[in-house]
C-alpha cells in the first residue's frame, strides 16, 4: 500500500486521484488531518485515516500496512517543517514502510535564500539518514504561485515587485501526475529526481507580456526595491514573520535558483508539460 500524507491539500489530493488510475484503490491510503475533508477520497475506494504531522502516534496509525509513504511537504511558518517531516519519517519507519517519497523542490539547498528550499534540503538529509529507500521529488516552482505575484495586475495594469529572475513555472496538476507515476514505479531510482519542470523559464516581465496578450490590454512590469515591497506587504497586513519568506523568493530567483529546465517531467507524462501561456489563459480568460 502507498499512503499519501496531506491528502486533502492541493497537491496531495491530485496525487491520490492519479494513483487510483494507476493502481487498485485498495492499494492506496490517505493520511489527512481532518477526516471530514476526506469523504471524496473514501468514495474513490481509498483508505482514509487521520494523521497529523505534529502527532507522531497518529501518523504511525495512518501508515499501518504501508510499504511506501509519500510525505507531501508542509511549509508551515508556525511549526518547524523539518520537525514535522522528521515525525513523518520516523512514523513511516515504525510502521514498517520500506520506501519514503517526499515532495521536495527543484531549488533545495541549505544555502538557498528561499525559506522552503532550505527545509527541503534538511528533510532530504533526514531521508538519507533514515536507513530506508527514499526518493526526493524535486518539483518545479508552482505555476499557481505566479498568480500571487501577478496579483491584481489584470485590473491595475501593473505588476509591481522586486527584481526577479526566471522560473520554470510548473502546474500542480502536471507535478501530481508525475509524482504518482514515480510512486507507482517500484524500480524508480533512489535519491533526488532530476528537476521536474516545465519546458521553459519565464520572469515577471515575460508573464506581463503573456498577460497583456491574453487580456488584450497592456500589463506593465514595474521593478520596485525590496524595501518598498516589504513596506507594501506590511501595510497590507502580512505578519512580520512572513516578510523575509516572501522577499526570499525574489532574492533566490535573482540568483537563478528556479531557472533550470529539464525534460524529465515531459518524459514521465508522455506529453509536453502545460505551458504558462495555457495556464494563464485558463485563469485570466475565466475572470
Amino acid at each position: 500500500m502507498i499512503v499519501v500524507t496531506g491528502a486533502t491539500g492541493h497537491l496531495g489530493r491530485l496525487i491520490v486521484q492519479k494513483l487510483v488510475t494507476l493502481l487498485p484503490s485498495s492499494q492506496v491510503g490517505a493520511s489527512v488531518r481532518n477526516l471530514n475533508k476526506g469523504s471524496d477520497l473514501k468514495a474513490l475506494g481509498v483508505r482514509v485515516r487521520q494523521g497529523d504531522y505534529g502527532d507522531r502516534g497518529s501518523l504511525v496509525r495512518a501508515f499501518e500496512g504501508a510499504t511506501q509513504v509519500l510525505i507531501v511537504s508542509t511549509s508551515s511558518a508556525d511549526l518547524d517543517p523539518v520537525v514535522q517531516h522528521r515525525n513523518a519519517i520516523e512514523a513511516a519507519r515504525a510502521a514498517g514502510a520500506r520506501r519514503i517519497l517526499y515532495t521536495s523542490h527543484m531549488g533545495a539547498s541549505p544555502r538557498s535564500k528561499f525559506f522552503a528550499a532550505v527545509f527541503h534540503a534538511a528533510t532530504e538529509d533526514l531521508l538519507q539518514a533514515s536507513g530506508l529507500d527514499w526518493i526526493s521529488l524535486r518539483n518545479g516552482f508552482y505555476a499557481e504561485s505566479a498568480l500571487h505575484m501577478i496579483a491584481d495586475a489584470p485590473k491595475t495594469g501593473v505588476i509591481a515587485a522586486p527584481a526577479d529572475g526566471k522560473a520554470s513555472w510548473t502546474t500542480r496538476a502536471d507535478l501530481a501526475e508525475a509524482n504518482a507515476i514515480i510512486c507507482a514505479d517500484e524500480n524508480h531510482p533512489s535519491g533526488p529526481t532530476a528537476p521536474l519542470t516545465a519546458s521553459n523559464a519565464l520572469d515577471l516581465s515575460d508573464l506581463a507580456a503573456l498577460a497583456s496578450d491574453i487580456l488584450r490590454h497592456s500589463i506593465r512590469r514595474e521593478t520596485i526595491s525590496d524595501e518598498a515591497y516589504r513596506a507594501h506587504l506590511s501595510a497590507n497586513g502580512l505578519p512580520a514573520k512572513f516578510l523575509d519568506i516572501y522577499l526570499g523568493i525574489y532574492r533566490a530567483s535573482r540568483e537563478g535558483e528556479f531557472s533550470a529546465t529539464d525534460p524529465t517531467l515531459g518524459r514521465l507524462l508522455g506529453r509536453a508539460p502545460t505551458t504558462m501561456r495555457s495556464f494563464l489563459t485558463n485563469i485570466l480568460a475565466a475572470d
